[in-house]
């Protein structure tokens, strides 16, 4: 079997799939374009976000049996298309769950605790303890929207703090030792601290927007390591600014380029949403890592390897 390679990932992926007979062709340069003229040739796809395999891709992968996705969402891929074409699609959502869990922690203490400010105003030889205090998140009430591998990993990793753990999903009865699944309505009117951690879809596209923020009987802290467009930003912003919501830990943001490789492109004028989270202190930014450990690097490669060698070994 012939699998093409169109994003670069860890060497054990290549190793592996070698070493059970599989020929691998990487192109990590040439454009879409050129691309589809030759995927008729090959049975796989390795993919993280390069560019968008639509239905036009597709229909030219006349031999495609499977695409890899070394990630967790397949919002990149025609998943219907693939589905009707009988084509396997596999994504990675347990490779890189606990580098999410962590780094969404990382940053609520860090946004509770003013930590970005205060080492900012430490380097420029400022010494402000009150205006620094912090909160505790003892205590608090957490609320995960999206209880899937990364939902599930931040709980995980809440436990300790003695705080209060509640989850909603569109899934029954996910439950568990690590948080207590509620309505939506319920965890609007208790929660302290927001974390998103959902795919993006038509539902959850523009999710949290003016009216779903006015909703929470709260401020709260807000997180999102899921996926940026779930957001709009300048409502984000009219709440920080209202101090609706306390503070705002970013890892992805509505303006990135669907590769995930970019922000802006040169040239490009920054929104004024986006240039009021880079100056506010309110706002902690990160460029999509949630997931991007050395560590996650080898679960992805090794998970996406796993999952091809178990339907397709040779």
């Amino acid at each position: 079997m012939k699998i093409l390679h169109i994003d670069s990932n860890h060497p054990l992926m290549l190793e592996t799939l070698s070493e059970q007979g599989f020929e691998n062709v990487e192109n990590y340069s040439d454009s879409k374009s050129v691309i589809a003229e030759e995927i008729h040739n090959y049975d796989g796809i390795i993919i993280r976000s390069r560019f968008q395999l639509d239905r036009e891709f597709l229909e030219k992968a006349k031999k495609l049996k499977f695409i890899g996705r070394v990630g967790a969402g397949l919002e990149n891929i025609d998943v219907e298309y693939a589905q009707q074409q009988s084509i396997k699609l596999y994504n990675a959502p347990e490779g890189n769950r606990n580098a999410v869990g962590e780094h969404a922690l990382g940053m609520l203490l860090n946004l509770m605790n003013n930590m970005q400010k205060a080492h900012q105003e430490v380097c420029n030889g400022l010494w402000k303890r009150e205006e620094n205090r912090g909160f505790e998140l003892e205590g608090k009430t957490v609320g995960i929207i999206g209880y899937g591998n990364m939902g599930k990993a931040f709980a995980k990793k809440l436990q300790g703090f003695d705080c209060r753990v509640l989850c909603y999903d569109l899934k029954q009865n996910i439950g568990d030792e690590f948080a207590e699944q509620v309505d939506l309505k319920t965890l609007q009117n208790e929660i302290d601290v927001l974390s998103l951690h959902t795919p993006l879809t038509s539902e959850t596209k523009n999710m949290v927007n003016a009216n779903f923020i006015s909703e929470f009987k709260k401020p709260f802290w807000f997180i999102n390591t899921a996926r940026g467009q779930s957001v709009v930003t300048e409502d984000l912003v009219e709440a920080l600014q209202a101090n609706k919501i306390c503070g705002a830990a970013l890892d992805v943001l509505e303006f990135e380029k669907t590769s995930f490789e970019n922000l802006f492109s040169e040239g490009e004028q920054m929104p004024e949403a986006m240039e009021f989270l880079t100056k506010s202190n309110k706002v902690l930014l990160s460029p999509h890592i949630a997931g991007w450990t050395f560590e996650s690097e080898v679960k992805l490669a090794q998970t996406i390897t796993d999952k091809i060698l178990k339907d397709f070994a040779l």
